[in-house]
C-alpha cells in the first residue's frame, strides 16, 4: 500500500483519481495549489506524489524543486493537459520524474503505480471483441452503430450523441476519436457542470488578469484538443445566453480567450451528447436552432440496453473479466444468473449493469468461483421511480401533470435534496430548476 499526493486544483479531476487510487488499494491526500502541497510534507511523507505541471501559484516544477531542497524524494509523475506539453516537460526533468497527458484511464494510473506488476504480468487477449477498442455487442441495433462510426470517422463532421442516461455516450466518443485515427487528443467537459462565469474560461480559455482569480494563462479545451477530437457532455444544459458565443467558434473555427484579442485557429472535431429528447430540444428552449444543427451534422441514437438485451451476457462477461483481470479473481458465471440479468429491464442502462456487477463481485465469496447476485437487481433509484410511477400515473392525466407529481413525490422522498432529486429522475439539476419553475413549485423546497 502506498501512500499518494495528488496537487491538482480540478476539483472534479481529483475526484475520479482518487475513486481510481483508492480502488487500486493505496492511500491518497490531495492538494488544490503549491502552498497546500508543501505544507503536506512538513509532518508526512509520500511514496508517490502526482502533480499537475500548471497550479494556481505557480509551476508544479516548483514543487519538484522545494521536494530536493528539504531531502524528500517522492517518485513524482507530473500531469499536463497536452500532449505537445508531455515532450516539453520530458526535456526538462530528471529520468525518475514520470509524465501523464489528462484525461487519465485506470490503467495509466496502475501502471504508473504497480510497474513491475505490469511489466511481469502477461496481457491475456481479451475473449470478447471491443469494437473501435471500446464498444461491446453484437445485436443488430450495434451493428447498425458501428456503421455510422465507420462512417463519420472518416469526415471531419460534426457528431451529436442522442440517449438516455448511462447508455454510453462517452464510450462512443471515445469510439469515434479512435475510428478517427487523428493525432491530437480526445478532450471531455461536462457542461452541465460548469457555472455561468466559467464557462467562458473552460472552454475558450482566459488571458492572465482577465478576472479576478486569473493568475496564469489556461487553454480552453478547444485548445487542448487541437487536432484531436472535443466531447461536450450535457451540451443542452449550457447556458442559453453563452451559445452565441460557441455558435461563433463553431461557424468561424477560431477561438479568442477570455480578455483576449487575438483569434487562435481551432482544429477539432466536436462530439456533443445530450439524454434529452428531440421533441424536449425543439420544445424547451435549451439549445439553439443555429447551434443544433452546428452540432447535429451527424446525430446518431444510441441505444438503451433494454433495446438491445442479447448484449447483456457479452456486457456481463467483459465486467466480471475485467474485475478478475484487476483483482487477481476467477469468478464466473451461471448460465441461470445471464438469465436472470437479461430479464431486468435496467433503466440506468450499461452503467447500472456494471455498477450491478461491481456490487455483485465485492459482496461475493473471495474463496468461491461462482459470483453472488444481490436478491434484488434494483438500484434505489430505479425502485423509487418505479414505485412513484406506478403510485402517480392514472389515465387522463397530461404529461404536464404527471410529470409534475412525480418530481414533487421525488422532492418530498428525499427531504427537498434537489441534487439527489434530479439524480434520481435523470435530468440534470438545471432542468430540475426550470421545472420547478414552471410548475411554480419552486418556493416549497428551498
Amino acid at each position: 500500500m502506498l501512500n499518494i499526493l495528488l496537487v491538482d486544483d480540478d476539483a472534479e479531476f481529483s475526484d475520479v483519481v482518487c475513486h481510481i487510487v483508492e480502488f487500486l488499494g493505496h492511500n491518497i491526500d490531495t492538494a488544490a495549489n503549491l502552498a497546500e502541497a508543501e505544507q503536506w510534507f512538513v509532518n508526512n511523507t509520500f511514496d508517490h506524489v502526482f502533480l499537475d505541471f500548471m497550479l494556481p501559484d505557480g509551476s508544479g516544477l516548483h514543487l519538484v524543486e522545494h521536494l530536493k531542497s528539504i531531502g524528500q524524494t517522492p517518485k513524482i509523475t507530473l500531469i499536463s493537459g497536452h500532449p505537445s506539453v508531455k515532450g516539453k516537460l520530458a526535456e526538462m526533468c530528471e529520468p525518475n520524474v514520470g509524465h501523464l497527458v489528462k484525461p487519465l484511464q485506470r490503467e495509466d494510473i496502475e501502471r504508473v503505480l504497480n510497474p513491475k506488476k505490469k511489466a511481469n504480468k502477461k496481457k491475456a487477449k481479451p475473449s470478447i471483441e471491443k469494437h473501435f477498442g471500446t464498444l461491446i455487442g453484437e445485436s443488430e441495433v450495434m451493428k447498425s452503430l458501428y456503421t455510422m462510426i465507420e462512417r463519420v470517422a472518416n469526415t471531419s463532421a460534426n457528431v451529436m450523441l442522442m440517449g438516455e442516461s448511462g447508455a454510453g455516450k462517452e464510450v462512443v466518443a471515445q469510439a469515434i476519436h479512435n475510428a478517427s485515427q487523428c493525432e491530437g487528443p480526445l478532450v471531455a467537459t461536462n457542461c452541465g457542470a460548469l457555472s455561468k462565469e466559467l464557462i467562458g474560461s473552460e472552454l475558450f480559455g482566459h488571458e492572465k488578469g482577465a478576472f479576478t482569480g486569473a493568475i496564469a494563462r489556461k487553454e480552453g479545451v478547444f485548445e487542448q484538443a487541437a487536432t484531436g477530437t472535443l466531447f461536450l457532455d450535457e451540451v443542452t444544459e449550457m447556458p442559453i445566453d453563452m451559445q452565441p458565443n460557441l455558435l461563433r467558434v463553431l461557424e468561424s473555427r477560431k477561438v479568442t480567450r477570455v480578455g483576449g484579442n487575438r483569434e487562435l485557429p481551432v482544429d477539432c472535431r466536436v462530439i456533443s451528447a445530450t439524454n434529452r429528447s428531440l421533441t424536449d430540444l425543439a420544445q424547451n428552449n435549451v439549445i439553439r436552432e443555429d447551434i443544433y444543427f452546428r452540432l447535429a451534422v451527424f446525430p446518431i441514437d444510441i441505444p438503451a440496453l433494454r433495446e438491445r438485451k442479447e448484449d447483456i451476457e457479452l456486457l456481463a462477461k467483459a465486467f466480471l473479466e475485467q474485475l478478475n483481470d484487476e483483482n487477481g479473481t476467477d469468478f464466473n458465471w451461471q448460465a441461470s444468473q445471464l438469465k436472470e440479468l437479461e430479464s431486468y429491464d435496467w433503466p440506468g442502462n450499461v452503467r447500472e449493469l456494471r455498477h450491478a456487477i461491481h456490487r455483485a463481485f465485492i459482496m461475493s465469496d473471495p474463496k468461491g468461483k461462482v459470483i453472488t447476485l444481490p436478491g434484488n437487481l434494483e438500484s434505489p433509484f430505479s425502485r423509487a421511480n418505479k414505485q412513484t410511477q406506478a403510485n402517480q400515473v392514472s389515465a387522463g392525466q397530461t404529461i404536464e401533470e404527471v410529470e409534475k407529481e412525480l418530481i414533487h413525490a421525488t422532492l418530498d422522498k428525499v427531504q427537498g435534496n434537489k441534487t439527489l432529486a434530479a439524480q434520481m429522475l435523470g435530468i440534470s439539476t438545471k432542468t430540475l430548476y426550470n421545472r420547478l419553475n414552471a410548475y411554480g413549485g419552486i418556493g416549497e423546497y428551498k
